[in-house]
């Protein structure tokens, strides 16, 4: 990838001042803490499986309770992606990736609000478990995806196929497979102190399952393993390559153990550290990698990864508004309204993601007293208090400062989305509607023009998905109106971190757990 040109120390500085500039006037108070609760009640709404008692969004109940009973497997629980009644295995263990991520960097400022988002992340990584348990084979998918769009119907009434989808040594899926080790692995960082036992069990699946991943190279979505079952919805569209690199990444910090770090250093140029460096999240972990490696670097552990930190800087660059669109990188725009933008669906997922890492970063630059470099001199810098501005912007946008006036977190604030597009949230609790309401019969909910009557409390949806800063609100645009568990899951650190730091010119050392 082509470097950018020079940015001046003139542009460097006045880059982030132009996206706090554009809404100034739109700026209020947040509370991060009630924001960060109800994020936290959303995974709830996503629950599949047996429901516990501690359940607090009750107009929820058990659903799916056979879940891999054909193919001799229990494969009960986990959580369904968005508004759909699928459980597709990649997205949610980029899921329990990021919640876990948030509580390692950001655990002591989640307050009263961490057991829940622990609680949160089990949810996911009891599942991924269970998915990991028979040798040589990842469990990546319950449900027959065509089927179940085609019908609108709640959780606990679906009646659609519960297909199950596996890769192995015969059908691969590095990616995959190489996203649950990662998830297992982090998750094993969040549990060490709080179990022990549990904590050591994800570490040991982690390994077992990214040894398979790097055994059995290949795309799940590819021809040889399950691609009419897993596209469109969540086709592999960047390749298997970064999974394995982010696993061993994320093994590498939980164990510490040298094969990982030397799998990273042997692979780096082979699976493409440096690609695709202004894109993460569930399909692509490039800039993910270059942040998370860096941290190495920056705590002057290892100098063995210091071109990781100089792919980190070139990422950050890229989305620093006003350098962003001129220095290479038109696929990071911002709107009127200053929300950062990228061509496609369900916009919200680039803006928590990408917060998360500028916030991250930030943080491993404040402990090492550093600055990210934006161009060839080195006074063409940006600290990290401007990091955190640009990532608290868009998470006030989140929450309101926006031209709309309106949060795009259900039950945050006095204006937020109605007709979220969202089965168990559009149609009548069962509580309500005893009665079944079978595939078709839910039509009539779905074209209906009245709010959803069950509020999936802390859901954020997809959002303005162009330049506008428009949003409908309304549930046949599912591009942006609905809510998915990986737009939430990088919003739990960001919400925590700023619900103790409501300053981003403060220091971030205080906030950084680091103890990893």
């Amino acid at each position: 990838m082509a470097r950018r040109p020079a940015v001046s120390p003139a542009m460097a500085a006045a880059a982030v001042a132009a996206l706090l500039l554009a809404a100034s006037s739109l700026v209020t108070a947040h509370d991060y803490s009630d924001a960060l609760r109800k994020s936290i009640l959303f995974f709830e709404g996503q629950r599949s499986g047996r429901l516990p008692p501690t359940q607090r969004l009750r107009w929820r109940q058990d659903s799916a309770l056979h879940d891999g009973a054909d193919a001799g497997v229990d494969l009960t629980g986990g959580y369904y992606d968005a508004g759909d009644n699928v459980k597709f295995g990649f997205p949610m263990a980029f899921t329990a990736t990021l919640i876990s991520w948030g509580l390692i960097d950001f655990g002591r400022t989640f307050g009263a609000q961490e057991p829940h988002a622990r609680d949160a992340l089990r949810w996911a990584t009891d599942y991924l478990l269970k998915a990991t348990s028979t040798p040589g084979t990842v469990y990546v998918q319950v449900g027959d995806a065509s089927r179940d769009h085609s019908c609108w119907e709640r959780p606990e009434d679906m009646d659609t196929p519960r297909t199950v989808y596996k890769v192995d040594a015969s059908h691969p899926g590095s990616d995959v497979a190489g996203e649950s080790a990662a998830a297992l692995a982090a998750a094993s960082i969040v549990f060490r102190d709080a179990d022990p036992g549990y904590a050591a069990r994800l570490l040991e699946r982690a390994e077992e399952v990214f040894a398979f991943a790097d055994a059995h190279r290949g795309a799940y979505s590819g021809s040889r393993s399950l691609r009419d079952a897993v596209c469109p919805c969540y086709c592999d569209y960047d390749g298997y390559q970064d999974e394995l690199l982010w696993g061993a990444a994320w093994l590498h910090r939980a164990s510490r153990r040298r094969v990982y770090r030397d799998y990273i250093k042997r692979n780096e140029v082979a699976l493409g550290a440096s690609q695709s460096i202004n894109e993460f999240g569930w399909d692509n972990k490039h800039a993910g990698i270059n942040v998370l490696i860096s941290k190495e670097v920056l705590m002057g552990k290892d100098e063995f990864f210091q071109s990781f930190r100089s792919n980190a800087d070139n990422f950050i660059c890229s989305l620093l508004p006003g350098i962003s669109g001129s220095g290479g990188h038109p696929q990071i725009q911002y709107s009127p309204g200053g929300l950062l933008f990228k061509v496609g669906n369900s916009n919200m997922q680039h803006v928590t993601s990408l917060s998360f890492l500028l916030l991250a970063y930030s943080n491993y630059l404040s402990h090492a007293g550093a600055r990210v470099s934006c161009g060839g001199a080195a006074s063409a810098a940006a600290t990290p208090a401007q990091l955190r501005r640009v990532a608290k912007r868009q998470v006030d946008y989140i929450l309101g400062d926006n031209p709309l006036r309106m949060s795009y977190m259900v039950g945050y604030g006095t204006r937020y989305p109605l007709r979220i597009h969202h089965r168990a949230s559009s149609l009548p609790s069962v509580s309500a509607h005893p009665a079944r309401i079978g595939c078709k019969a839910g039509a009539t909910y779905y074209a209906s023009p009245a709010p959803n009557p069950n509020l999936l409390v802390g859901a954020v949806v997809g959002g303005p998905s162009n330049t506008t800063d428009a949003f409908p609100d309304a549930r046949a645009v599912f591009q942006q109106s609905e809510p998915t568990t990986y737009i939430n899951a990088p919003l739990l650190g960001l919400l925590a971190y700023f619900s103790a730091h409501p300053d981003p010119s403060a220091a971030a050392a205080a906030a950084h757990n680091g103890g990893d």
